[in-house]
């Protein structure tokens, strides 16, 4: 099943993409760290302000630090400007790129965002059907979004430094040193004044406690109408489940339509991170590939694969966190983003405008601390005990279908709670006592919920996950 996933991946992506699929598996060799390079003694010239390691998503930041003024390179392994995965947003937050200088509200609109949605839906196996307005209803040309980002970079006087690996990095009093291995293995050093950590489940420091791994694609040929298992273009799929529990794991999908006879269409489940090795990101496709046919109708073509190994924070643990002052992670490095639903996208265009001022401090030589710039919205103090619970499910056969118990439970509150606080909720916008009244309704329903969460995460998580939560109403 796996040779046959990875000829899938490599007949509809190409070996470059095959290749970074093959290089998230290897994930645990994947954090390479060669010998440290020389600190920078005091005084040294940097090259740059800011150099960003990853140039995916976090090349949304380049221009921003560049309008301000600052030297920028990105480093990538790869190519630099390039989208593995497909985005979703609501419309308001996708204003943050016509802020930051990445798009006119005309690009947005126009060439940028190829399809709106009417309403979203979430569905679990055995349980109900809930709409929600608002939410993910955007669907973001993710190749033209980063294509155009590196051409406005580009003239902005932002330096790409492709097929390259960011490897070590030594700091010194005002400045830091950063090893780099290019084609060929060559080893060079750079001087910065800040490193922006966006090397995602690949940098040393992405160390939460939570793995969300993701695999799907760009499909054609799904089959298009109004029941469960077909497609309707102005409605998307923002989270269902289509069986049970298997092994421990709960498997959902999301399906977001595109452009005209196309959809994302992803699978993912969510694990603990000691657990995430197995299955791996190949395994994962074979299972999408035998399954899509229960999830959705028609005769699906592959056209684009999207994967992603996304790491999350439940917040019941240490946060990520680079252990050098120069050092400032972003994006999946950071785990920022809600520990339910992942979206890397919406964090970091919350994370935009604040990144700018902090990052331009630091390169005047102020102390930098992540949780300054870096969104991080209250209400996710929370959901981290819930997303923990659901990758620590019991593997028993007569437990299987607790998961999707508890998803139809918690989901009905949301949507009786009323349209506005249930898109709030998913957009990591809700109040925390939005939150609270979540939870207190949820476990009404469902007492047996703190049960689980006591047996499932132990007393020490608990009582942080209550501190946080408490944390959240002072700070409302």
């Amino acid at each position: 099943m796996t040779d046959h996933a990875r000829g899938r991946v490599l007949d509809a992506g190409g070996p470059e993409l095959l290749e970074r699929l093959d290089h998230l598996d290897r994930r645990d060799g994947s954090r390479e760290t060669l010998a440290a390079p020389r600190s920078p003694d005091r005084g040294a010239t940097p090259d740059y302000d800011v150099v960003i390691a990853g140039g995916g998503l976090s090349i949304l930041y380049a221009v921003p630090f560049a309008r301000a003024g600052l030297r920028v390179a990105v480093v990538e392994r790869a190519a630099a400007g390039t989208a593995h995965r497909e985005w979703n947003a609501s419309r308001p937050e996708l204003e943050r790129l016509v802020e930051a200088g990445l798009c006119s509200r005309d690009e947005l609109d126009e060439d940028l965002i190829v399809a709106r949605y009417a309403r979203g839906l979430c569905r679990w196996h055995g349980g109900g059907t809930y709409a929600v307005r608002g939410v993910l209803d955007c669907a973001v040309d993710a190749g033209a979004l980063v294509a155009l980002a590196r051409t406005r970079a580009t003239a902005l006087g932002v330096t790409f430094i492709d097929r390259t690996t960011a490897l070590g990095v030594a700091p010194g009093a005002d400045a830091i040193s950063l090893l780099l291995r290019g084609p060929g293995g060559a080893t060079r050093e750079l001087v910065t004044r800040v490193v922006v950590d966006a090397r995602g489940a690949s940098s040393p420091f992405a160390s939460a406690d939570l793995v969300c791994p993701t695999v799907g694609g760009v499909l054609r040929g799904l089959r298009e109408g109004d029941g469960p298992r077909e497609i309707r273009p102005d409605i998307g799929e923002i989270l269902a489940t289509t069986e049970d529990a298997i092994g421990g794991r709960q498997y959902l999908w999301e399906a977001f339509p595109g452009r005209a006879g196309e959809t994302t269409v992803y699978l993912f489940h969510y694990a603990r991170r000691e657990d995430a090795t197995a299955p791996g990101l190949v395994e994962l496709y074979g299972r999408f590939f035998e399954s899509l046919a229960r999830y959705k109708d028609g005769d699906a073509t592959l056209v684009r694969p999207t994967f992603g190994l996304i790491p999350g924070w439940s917040r019941l643990t240490r946060a990520p966190a680079s252990g050098h002052p120069r050092v400032v992670l972003v994006g999946d490095a950071a785990a920022r983003h809600s520990p339910l639903t992942f979206c890397g996208f919406g964090a970091t265009l919350r994370s935009l405008a604040p990144s700018v001022e902090a990052v331009c401090l630091a390169a005047d030589g102020a102390a930098l601390a992540l949780g300054t710039w870096v969104h991080d919205s209250p209400v996710h103090s929370g959901t981290g005990a819930l997303a923990l619970l659901l990758a620590s499910l019991d593997a028993r056969p007569e437990r299987a279908s607790y998961a999707n118990e508890l998803l139809d439970v918690a989901f009905s509150v949301l949507a009786e709670m009323g349209e506005e606080s249930f898109g709030r909720m998913l957009r990591d916008e809700a109040t925390a006592e939005e939150l609270v009244a979540f939870l207190r309704a949820t476990a009404a329903r469902r007492p047996d919920v703190y049960r689980e969460v006591f047996g499932r995460l132990g007393t020490g998580p608990v009582m942080r996950w209550g501190a946080g939560i408490v944390g959240a109403l002072l700070r409302g």
